[in-house]
């Protein structure tokens, strides 16, 4: 996570010897909850919730949106309403490979950050329609072009981005034009985060820290599998996902994960709506249903809701893995991928 109990008083700092003098912070929530009381106090630390107003972005409440007008593309943007009312805006986030925009970090701080569900949605859908070997870990996206048109529209002023290793420590930080100094930081975070894989294996062990509170969240170390698994092969996620699939998306648990054709169909067919859900499904779907088989291992999610889903339950990652012998055989290689949340494989180096 962001340290933003650092940066933010250094950033006040700067500010305030600028002569401004009221300034807020917006939790760039994208699709996600809100964040409770004792999470804001853990996260920003008991004196700036003291001192600043911090607001919580939702994403569904048409009072807090404001139209920022339509793409290139042709995909509408609504915006948070405080970031247009905001003289200046200032992006704070850490970079980490990320499925879906290349990386995390700069301009994905307004989209999806704070932006209204279906600009979200079809960006999202922009993404999951590519192939991840083509996505994770790549600056240059059509989904990265268009989170900084969003953000050029918003006005976002400039950003300060950090890396971090896997265990929270910070390595780097750069500042300034959000795409400038993205790029910059996205090469630090190619170095933090790269994993050098001679060969893609049978089966393929990856748990999803540090994302691991829901299985949307933990989704995000499949997607490093993904580039590991041959096909045909097995994929296990080890998470413990203690708030279960997720609270902001139940339609994943009540549709479970099906094969790419039947995703597109039911999208086709105007069965399945909600194009967030749709590309998280196709994405999760292309790689379990398709490619490989996903294996589960977690105590957050009934044993019912993970067959449901689609995967084969497992108790333990030892038992797991004797599963997975069982598919592909004895003589099967095997990979682990640590910290899968955040790996960037680069498979053949």
């Amino acid at each position: 996570q962001t340290p933003v109990d650092i940066i933010i008083p250094l950033v006040e700092c700067e500010l305030r010897e600028a002569g401004v003098t009221d300034i807020s912070i917006l939790v760039a929530l994208g699709t996600h909850r809100a964040m409770t009381n004792d999470e804001k106090l853990k996260r920003f630390g008991e004196d700036i919730c003291s001192r600043f107003e911090i607001v919580d972005h939702r994403y569904k409440d048409p009072e807090e949106l404001v139209d920022l007008g339509v793409s290139p593309r042709g995909i509408r943007f609504e915006i948070n309403r405080r970031v247009m009312e905001a003289d200046l805006v200032i992006g704070l986030g850490q970079i980490a490979p990320h499925r879906i925009a290349g990386f995390s970090g700069g301009s994905k701080i307004i989209l999806p950050g704070v932006c209204g569900a279906e600009g979200i949605a079809r960006t999202h859908w922009i993404g999951g329609l590519e192939d991840g070997e083509k996505m994770l870990g790549f600056v240059e996206n059509p989904v990265r072009d268009e989170m900084n048109t969003c953000a050029r529209m918003a006005g976002l002023s400039f950003i300060v981005n950090v890396v971090c290793d896997p265990k929270g420590k910070l390595i780097g930080a750069v500042a300034g034009d959000m795409i400038e100094a993205h790029r910059v930081g996205c090469e630090l975070a190619r170095e933090v985060f790269g994993v050098k894989v001679p060969r893609q294996a049978d089966i393929v062990i990856t748990d999803s820290y540090p994302k691991d509170i829901e299985l949307w969240q933990a989704a995000k170390a499949l997607y490093a599998a993904d580039l590991m698994v041959k096909k045909g092969g097995v994929v296990i996620l080890v998470s413990p996902c203690v708030e279960g699939v997720s609270r902001a998306h139940p339609l994943i648990l009540e549709r479970g994960y099906t094969s790419e054709q039947q995703t597109l169909c039911e999208l086709e067919s105007g069965q399945l709506t909600n194009l967030s859900v749709a590309s998280h499904c196709l994405r999760v779907g292309r790689l379990i249903k398709d490619k490989a088989v996903g294996i589960i291992v977690s105590s957050g999610i009934p044993t019912k809701d993970q067959i449901h889903l689609g995967f084969v339950p497992a108790d333990t990652p030892q038992q797991a893995l004797e599963k997975a012998f069982e598919i592909v055989g004895s003589d099967a290689t095997v990979a682990v991928l640590r910290h899968g949340g955040e790996a960037l494989p680069v498979v053949g180096s």
